[in-house]
C-alpha cells in the first residue's frame, strides 16, 4: 500500500465523525498536506455540510416519512466514505462525491 495513503489514514478517517471531526482531520492535515486525507476531508465536510443542509429543510415537515430518508441518506453516504477510507481507496461518494470534490476544491 502506498506510504502516503497510510499517512494520511487517521486524519482521513476522523474527516467522517461529523461536524467537529472535520475540523480536527483539517488541522492534523495543516502542516503536510496529504492528498488521501484532503480528499476525503472534502467528503467528510460535504457530507456533513449536506446534513446541515437537509436537515435545517426537513425539520420544518416535523415528520418520520420525510426524515427517516434523509438519515438513511446520510448514513449511507457517511458508511461509504469512511469504509473507503480504512481500505485506503480514493472513492467519492455516491450521488454527490465528484460534486464535493469540485466545490471544495479550495479545501486541502
Amino acid at each position: 500500500m502506498d506510504n502516503s495513503i497510510e499517512k494520511g489514514k487517521t486524519a482521513a478517517i476522523t474527516s467522517y465523525i461529523l461536524g467537529i471531526g472535520v475540523f480536527i482531520a483539517m488541522s492534523m492535515n495543516s502542516e503536510d498536506k496529504n492528498k488521501f486525507a484532503s480528499f476525503h476531508i472534502r467528503q467528510g465536510l460535504g457530507i456533513t455540510l449536506t446534513f446541515i443542509s437537509l436537515g435545517l429543510i426537513i425539520s420544518n415537515f416535523d415528520s418520520l416519512m420525510i426524515s427517516a430518508p434523509m438519515w438513511v441518506f446520510i448514513l449511507v453516504l457517511w458508511s461509504y466514505g469512511i469504509t473507503s477510507a480504512i481500505k485506503g481507496e480514493i472513492k467519492p461518494v455516491p450521488l454527490l462525491g465528484t460534486f464535493y470534490q469540485k466545490w471544495l476544491a479550495s479545501i486541502s
